[in-house]
């Protein structure tokens, strides 16, 4: 296979043609996938003929693969979340699963059933975001940690079944101490660490910690610093959970929007200094087991 990677912003995605991700793949493709992987940090693919279990086969040559999600089932296999709009939707920035231990460390998604307009998913590359911090804030922002739990108002409630939703989602707490700046286990880049899972930092009230996470997610949030992809029937984006920040912009109305997730079991992330993230309450092993984080 010979694959074409065209980057689509100077600091975040590409696209990815010359591989069919619906077959199996060796372990070369493997390879290149993982490197442009971790330049771009977002891959765009089509991918008419994949389907749920193709989308699992293709997210597990990067690792052991993560069940659906700490709290919420899968549908109807253990290791896809269906991301339902009717469910609630997610338009807050986030990193996948912060609130454990060891959050995934790649992400799938696939689409579904696409709005005839908008829907369009947001991807941010938090290393741009933290290279782009004044010295100051970074010397600072190394020294930070934060409290993570899915305990948080992500997701606007607007009917029962989102309601229902949420109490799943919740029906376990858990929070974990992230360093605020982390360190990605492969390439050795630091990114911001952070996103609305967070509920404090660590050492600064409600109120100062609202301030500074305020200031700090401005960087992330940069314009130069984001993916905006507008989704078709059938494609797939695969973006680093360690590095980046997503957002699921509601601006289809109430049209149907589906779409499904597979991730890939990651490490405990390190901080600047290799401290370790420490999980305060809740146990996430039956979701992503800790010896796949040693392995990540």
């Amino acid at each position: 296979m010979t694959l074409v990677i065209n980057k689509i912003t100077a600091h975040i995605g590409a696209r990815v043609s010359g591989v069919d991700v619906s077959e199996a793949l060796d372990a070369e493709t493997v390879n290149q996938l993982r490197q442009a992987l971790n330049q771009h940090k977002a891959l765009v693919f089509d991918a008419p003929e994949l389907d749920s279990a193709g989308q699992e086969r293709f997210a597990a040559n990067f690792g052991d693969l993560t069940t659906a999600h700490p709290t919420v089932p899968g549908q109807n296999r253990a290791n896809v979340l269906e991301v339902d709009a009717e469910n609630g939707k997610a338009n807050e920035w986030h990193t996948d699963v912060t609130f454990v231990v060891n959050p995934p460390a790649i992400s799938t998604l696939r689409s579904i059933v696409i709005p005839s307009y908008g829907g369009e998913t947001l991807i941010a590359s938090s290393a741009a975001a933290y290279r782009s911090l004044p010295e100051q804030l970074r010397r600072w922002a190394d020294s930070l940690w934060a409290i993570h739990t899915n305990i948080y108002d992500y997701v606007k409630v607007r009917s029962d079944k989102e309601e229902q939703y949420r109490t799943v989602f919740q029906s376990t707490q858990y929070e974990t101490r992230h360093p605020v700046v982390r360190v990605h286990p492969e390439t050795g880049e630091k990114g911001l660490f952070i996103g609305s899972f967070v509920k404090q930092i660590e050492g600064l009230s409600k109120t100062e910690s609202k301030d500074v996470l305020r200031l700090f997610q401005a960087y992330v949030t940069k314009p130069e610093h984001i993916l905006r992809w507008s989704w078709q029937p059938g494609q797939l984006l695969v973006f680093d959970n360690r590095i980046t920040q997503h957002y699921a912009i509601d601006n289809y109305d109430d049209q149907p929007r589906k779409l499904s997730r597979v991730t890939v079991a990651g490490d405990i992330p390190v901080s600047v200094n290799g401290e370790r993230s420490e999980a305060l309450l809740g146990d996430a092993s039956h979701y992503s087991p800790l010896e796949s984080a040693n392995a990540a």
